[in-house]
Parts: structure tokens; sequence; C-alpha cells
């Protein structure tokens, strides 16, 4: 039982920043030479003068990292609250209860799910038959942990139809290079070798079960450049113990030839029992836009398949599901906030298409799912998604009744054989919750415990909308202990993402409660290049007017301080991977704003992003330096091009993984070395690093717990709310 006296107690004595701890910090942080190299792109000169980092694995750079990560973690341990707000953290997210997520039914009343026991630090595959069934482990990647010392994590796990196998992706240390396994769930045994180079959830078991489809990158040429990792890659199709020499490609821009495809066209092919069709989808990977064609599934393998070309980019599908001979889809074609069609697979033309499920009001349509007889839409209203119902022939739908105001997220169900729906509830304040939806009234499903929530301050959640640089309104939700005085001198943490339309959204949090604990404040902007308006407002902050994306920023940090939450003394800003650019542009805009910074593995070299593995395959969200017309905007997007010497910056973390596959270290190498040498505010640059993890993903609680409180704790430091210790 928790101890509801734990609290920690907020320190009033500031850390000035010239004092002996920071020339300690000074005299020990290892300084990279100046090598400097110039591009001239489009007409104008780009200097680089840390272009070496990119080698990460030269000499060098392996010797600046490791002493830049000594460093940041002799200072992050020398702050006095810092084990224990870890301490804190663990403490309450172990209190409310196991974490599970993607949750699957599939039929025969198989529930299978990722769960991680409150006192363990990785997720496990776990399954049971029926809500009230025992719980059976089928996949525990701590056994892999433990016989190699790295961390392990499950990457994606799809069952057959039959209950039979399960098909999984694991990889170590966070670098998401998962191998393909086949489980033989009766046995528990692996079956033959693990493939590698599987690393999506791009993977599907035909009707059968004896047979599945996979996507499979290419082996890796010595000397080819990071930017070919992605490129022609190929569906695989393998029968249940063959060993994969045996495998057969099936489609993909090398296979299928005719079909016109581009070398990022990374392809899947999707079965669904009682339907005669395969659907073939391609995307580069980042953006849901692309290519869907249609064939028949006894087809598959054969030597000329018919696919028939429904759709691409420019038809703007993000989301499909197949039933019988019907294919459903979510396009925000004509429709900004976005709607759901149906397309006879008999007749595959798409001006034959018909409505099924329109956006309500100013609502937008996050996803879809099939039930037996019905399209359940989850529909954001703001931070909050619920659910509607459409039955056959009504588009506008029915609003369900749910249980407490939050974010709604469905679970699949992939033969749509039940009109019952599986879905998770989590608030600002309220754990994550599953039900099962019957009709209008949901229940609580049993798969979580749901323990009563630890003593924990009161929080006012306030929604207010912020005037733009430009007139905008800019929805921004914040969170603070009630009965704070806007003085101020609150420590307030601004947040923001804004890329690919993905948007901040309710959901409790175990660590942002610590932090509001200490007196914080929490802002969550869904700034231009979110999707909490639909379409419009994520292509408004999106390759040439990405600028809006820091500007709303830049506002909002502007009435945080105009309204008595914070002051530039109080004032920090947060942006994970391509949040980077909304951090990163907001300091590099208007560092006299804040306090200090959080660059959480952060897009901070927007130049030359392109030439990395990952890189090339967000072109599409970003824009190319190699086209005129959009390389301006990578250079105004671009952090490490954007800082000026003789600067006073504020403080500054930057968190990576060295294994990260998604934004690669040296983006954040660059930041801290240039704004090192940049900054004449004397307030520390520091660049903490994890040799076992990449962008997050697969990271043991652990790990999430300790960079929680690295993060949590030094804006406290910086915003003179904690001491150093002796």
């Amino acid at each position: 039982m928790l101890n509801s006296t734990v609290r920690f107690a907020v320190f009033s004595v500031a850390v000035s920043l010239s004092t002996t701890a920071t020339a300690i910090f000074a005299a020990t942080l290892p300084v990279a030479p100046v090598k400097e190299v110039t591009d001239t792109l489009h007409g104008v000169a780009v200097k680089d003068p840390y272009r070496y980092f990119e080698n990460v694995k030269a000499p060098e750079v392996q010797t600046w990292l490791k002493g830049q990560g000594e460093v940041a973690r002799e200072m992050l341990d020398k702050i006095a609250l810092r084990d224990q707000m870890e301490k804190r953290i663990t403490e309450l997210a172990t209190a409310t209860g196991d974490a599970i997520h993607s949750v699957m039914r599939m039929p025969g009343e198989r529930i299978y799910y990722q769960k991680r026991p409150k006192d363990e630090r990785q997720f496990k595959v776990v399954m049971r038959v029926g809500l009230k069934g025992a719980e059976r482990v089928l996949v525990d990647p701590e056994v892999d942990a433990k016989r190699t010392g790295v961390p392990h994590a499950i990457n994606y796990y799809v069952p057959s139809w039959d209950g039979k196998y399960l098909a999984y992706g694991m990889s170590a240390g966070g670098s998401e290079d998962a191998s393909l396994y086949i489980l033989d769930v009766k046995t528990g045994k692996v079956i033959g070798q693990p493939i590698p180079r599987v690393r999506e959830t791009l993977v599907s078991w035909l009707p059968d079960s004896k047979s599945l489809a996979f996507n499979q990158l290419k082996t890796p040429t010595p000397g080819e450049a990071e930017s070919e990792t992605f490129l022609d890659t190929k569906v695989m199709w393998l029968k249940v113990g063959d060993p994969e020499a045996s495998a057969k490609a099936v489609f993909g821009p090398t296979v299928t030839t005719q079909l016109g495809l581009a070398r990022l066209d990374v392809a899947s092919i999707n079965f669904t029992p009682g339907s005669p069709w395969m659907i073939a989808r391609t995307t580069d990977t980042t953006l849901p836009e692309g290519f869907l064609f249609v064939a028949r599934a006894a087809d598959i393998g054969k030597a000329n398949v018919a696919w028939k070309k429904i759709s691409r980019f420019k038809d703007k599908i993000t989301e499909v599901e197949l039933k019988g001979n019907d294919l459903y889809f979510l396009t925000h074609l004509n429709a900004p906030r976005k709607r759901v069609m149906k397309l006879d697979l008999r007749k595959p033309v798409l001006n034959l298409a018909v409505d099924v499920a329109a956006a309500p009001g100013n609502a937008v349509i996050e996803s879809f799912s099939l039930t037996r007889d019905m399209v359940i839409a989850s529909v954001r209203e703001g931070t909050e998604i619920v659910l509607r119902r459409y039955r056959k022939g009504n588009t506008q739908g029915e609003a369900i009744p749910m249980p407490f105001k939050g974010a709604v997220g469905v679970h699949r169900e992939p033969a749509h054989a039940s009109n019952e729906v599986l879905y998770t509830s989590s608030g600002w304040t309220q754990l994550p919750r599953t039900f099962l939806l019957k009709g209008d009234e949901s229940t609580d499903s049993g798969l979580r415990l749901n323990p009563p929530l630890p003593n924990l301050p009161e929080v006012e959640v306030v929604d207010v909308k912020v005037t733009s640089h430009d007139g905008a309104m800019v929805p921004m939700t914040l969170l603070y202990k009630k009965g704070l005085k806007r003085d101020g001198t609150n420590p307030t943490l601004l947040n923001g993402y804004a890329s690919y339309g993905f948007s901040e959204t309710a959901g409790f949090s175990a660590a942002r409660m610590v932090w509001i604990e200490q007196g914080g404040v929490v802002a969550l902007a869904n700034v231009r290049g979110s999707g909490v308006y639909g379409d419009e407002w994520y292509r408004g902050g999106f390759k040439a007017t990405k600028s809006n994306t820091w500007k709303d920023g830049i506002a909002c940090a502007k009435y945080l301080i105009a309204e008595g939450y914070a002051s530039p003394k109080t004032l920090g800003v947060m942006g994970t991977s391509a949040g980077g650019i909304f951090v990163g542009r907001a300091i590099t805009s208007a560092p006299e704003l804040f306090a200090a910074a959080i660059f959480n593995v952060g897009v901070l070299d927007a130049v030359r992003a392109e030439e990395s593995a990952n890189g090339i395959t967000n072109i599409s969200e970003f824009g190319s330096v190699k086209i005129a017309s959009e390389f301006p905007a990578l250079l105004d997007m671009s952090t490490y091009h954007q800082i000026r010497d003789n600067t006073a910056y504020p403080a500054v973390l930057l968190v990576h993984g060295m294994n990260d596959p998604r934004v690669d270290v040296w983006h954040s190498a660059k930041v801290a070395a240039r704004m090192q040498a940049a900054s004449t505010s004397a307030k520390p640059v520091l660049l903490r690093l994890d040799m076992q993890a990449g962008h997050g993903v697969g990271s043991t609680a652990t790990q999430r717990y300790a960079l929680s409180a690295d993060i949590y704790s030094f804006l406290l430091w910086q915003m003179g709310k904690a001491t150093l210790k002796n």
C-alpha cells in the first residue's frame, strides 16, 4: 500500500549557474573540434561544423559521446531531488497496477495482449480464452534479456486465425531491428529459425492459417548508404514449417515491376477469413497514404497475379479494413475531418465507393473499426476521443455513452465476428480501464485490476485557446494542482509534437502526476502540424508552413507568462522525436522566454536528415533539400542551423538512445556541440545518452522511470526549485 505521506519538499533555494558546480561542469565537458563543411544548396551556403559526427562509429566521435554522457550522468545525479523523484515515479506507476496494451480479440473468444506486471521491467505476450479465462504467457522477452544482458522487447505480434500459431517480432537494445518468430502455441516452441529484417507489423496470416505474408528489408550491401535501408523491400510468402530460404517474393518494387511502384513503396498484403480477396497496401512507412491493389487471395504465389489498382496517394486513404467482398477505408479526400467509405471489390473502381460514416460537427474521425453489423468510429473532440456507432444507411451515426471523459482506443478484432467491442479509456486524472461495450452499455472487462487511485493532488484541467502570430486560435490544455497561484513562480512545462497529424491526447501519466505534485504546471499545445482540427490544421504546420508549429508554440509560451502561470525563469519547453522541431526552433527564435529546454530523441538537423536510413522516409512529411522549393523551409526548421553565436540560450538537456533507428543520435550530438560553443548564458547543455536504448520503443520500465526523473529534476534545478548535492 502506498504511503500517502510520501511527497517531496519544494526547495526555494535557487542554484546560481555561475557557481562552482557550473565551473566543474564546464571544466570537465569534452569539447568537440570544429571541422567545418560548407555545402552550397540552391545558391545558399550552408555551414556544418560537426558533419563528422554523422560517422557515429568513428573513435573520435565515440570518445566525445562517451565523455558527454558521463558528464551528463554525473550532473543529473547531483540534483538533490532526482533520486526521490525516480522513487516516487516508480512507486506511483507500480501502484496503478499492471500495464496492458495491444489487446486483440480473435475467433474462439481468444484474447491476446501485451502485459507488463507492475513489478517487472518488460511487456510479455499473453493470451486467455474468454475474459474470465486463465492467463497464459506466450512470449517473455526477459528470458532473452537475462541470457544476453541486453534488454529485449516485443515489437509486434500477429496470431493465426485458428489460434495454433503466433507470429511475433522481437528486437534488442531499443534498436527496433526485429526478427520474425513463429511460435507453436500448443508446445510453446519456436518453429524453425528467426527470420531477420522483419521490422514492421506488416505481417498477415492467410485465411487457412497455414502460411503468412510479411515485409522483409533487403540484405544490406557492404558500403551502401544508410538511406538504402528501407528501399526495395519485398513481401514474402512462407508456409509454416518451411525454412526462410523457401519463402517466395510475391510483391514489391523489384517483384511486381508492372505496377510502377517506387523504391520506397513499402508493402503489406492483408487477408481476412470469409473474404476471397487480398489487399496489397503500400506506404513510405511515414505517411499512411499510398497505393492500394486488390487480387484473388487464392492466386498468391502464382506467376502473374492479376493485381487491380484501387487508389494512389492523391486519393488520401489512410486506413483500410477488409470484410467479405467489401473494402472499408478512411479518407480525407474532400473531407478534411475525414470520412469512412465502402467499396465493393467485385467492381473495384474508387468512384463507385459509397459513404458509410461522416464526422459529426467540428469533430474528426480518428480511426474506425468493424463489428459484425456496424462501423464504430473513434471521434476526436479536442484532446478527448469518444465512440460513435454507424448502422447501415445512417452516415451521421449515433453517439455512444462513455464511462468518463477521456480518450478511447478500440482494440482490434480483425475477423469482425462480433457486435461487442473491447476498448480502453484513459483520462488526464483517470487510470486506463478496459471496457466491453454491448449496445450502449459499457461494463468493466476484468482485464485490468483497476486499483483505486493513490493519494494524489486534486488536479484542475483547463482548456484554453491562444491567439497565434497570424490570428489562428491554438488549443492548449493545462494541468495543475487545484489552488495554484498564478504569480509567475510555478515550474511550467510546455510540450508539443505537431507532425504527421498526431495530436496531444488525454491520458494518465504517473510521471506527469509527480511533476504536478511538485507544484508544476503541464501545458500541452496542439499547435499546427497536429491533427486536432483535421487535415487543414495539420497542413498548416507541414513543409512550407512548418514555421507555424514553433510560432504557435511561442504564442503559447507568451500566454503562460502573461497569464501568470510562469515566468521566463520558470518556463520550460519539451519536444520528442519530430517534436524536436517544436522545441528547438522555439528556443532558437525566442530564447529569452525559457529557463530550460528538453530535446527528447529530437529531429534537429533537418537539412541532413534524409541522408539517414529513416530520414529518407520522412521526405513526404518535411521535404527534401534536393527540391529547390522545399529547401528553404527545411533550413528554417533545422534547429542545428539556426543556433547563433554569442546568444544566451536556456539550459538544455538532450536525451538520446545510442541504438535509435528513427532519429540518429548525431542529431542530438551536433546540437549539443554547437550550443555548448554558442551559448553565453553559462547554463548547462547536457547530452544524456543511454547505451541500451533507442527511440524509446522497447525501453524497460526501469529505463522509462529513470528518464522521467532526469527530465523533471533537471527542469526543477534550472527553475530554481531544487539544489545540487554537496
